[in-house]
């Protein structure tokens, strides 16, 4: 399914198209809406850290138009999942998912039935009813679900998550990844590129697309060069601030 000509998020990630995004923090439709309007491919809406409720992150779906947004929810927990679908996401981003089992009741939730149990309610998504059946009809392949790999146990977990059907990408972050290994802050230790190394070798081999995130450039690209097709660049407040410093650092000399 095509929307004014446009493959979906959905459609694009799985068939490995080079998505770069950016990760939107702040609360603010302003921010999102400029950030939509740059080039990126779709925003990360950071519902987990980001200090907004569910109609907030409607407002920044709102604002981004149409460049597609992903929903990082806070947990796997029901409520949230049904709410951050129906308010329209492209797809859901879950973090901190350390077992298979938790992955199962992820897609379980995600999917309306006969795949899953996901709540049948009427909501942005489908266009506030106008389109009630037809979002119905294709909810089901046009979501994402896309899987954080963020610990250790995932690690050691990651051969049996990726055998879960229905995940669409997994999604590294290095940085928890490397508090969960006991190298907080050493996202280039040998452990946790050893570890991310493993997670993309298992994620290639079984054709499910690789996420990175990465403040800068320079921090993404070697993971494009091997392949990851879902890249998170940056931060809405750190562009702020690099902005900002480096325009006071030019006037200070």
């Amino acid at each position: 399914m095509v929307i004014d000509n446009i493959p979906l998020f959905a459609e694009r990630l799985r068939n490995g198209e080079m998505l770069i995004g950016t990760l939107i923090s702040l609360p603010s439709p302003e921010v999102t809406e400029i950030l939509s309007k740059t080039g990126f491919d779709w925003l990360f809406i950071d519902a987990e850290h980001g200090a907004f409720n569910p109609q907030e992150a409607q407002a920044l779906l709102q604002a981004a138009g149409q460049c597609p947004c992903v929903v990082r929810v806070p947990s796997d927990d029901e409520v949230w999942i049904k709410k951050a679908l129906d308010i329209g996401a492209a797809g859901l981003i879950f973090p901190q998912v350390h077992t298979a089992e938790q992955v199962r009741n992820i897609v379980n939730r995600c999917k309306y039935s006969p795949e899953g149990s996901r709540g049948i309610g009427i909501g942005r998504a489908h266009n506030y009813g106008l389109s009630f059946e037809e979002y119905l009809e294709t909810a089901n392949r046009n979501t994402a679900i896309i899987i954080q790999a963020e610990s250790r146990q995932a690690v050691e977990n990651i051969g049996e998550i990726t055998d879960v059907p229905g995940i669409d990408a997994i999604l590294i972050g290095p940085n928890d990844l490397a508090a969960s290994l006991g190298k907080r802050g050493k996202l280039t230790d040998p452990e946790v590129e050893s570890a991310i190394e493993q997670i993309s070798h298992t994620c290639l081999s079984k054709n499910i697309k690789l996420g990175f995130f990465g403040t800068s450039a320079e921090s993404v690209k070697p993971c494009m060069q091997k392949g990851f097709t879902l890249i998170t660049l940056g931060v809405d407040s750190l562009f702020l601030i690099k902005a900002a410093k480096e325009s006071l650092s030019m006037l200070h000399g």
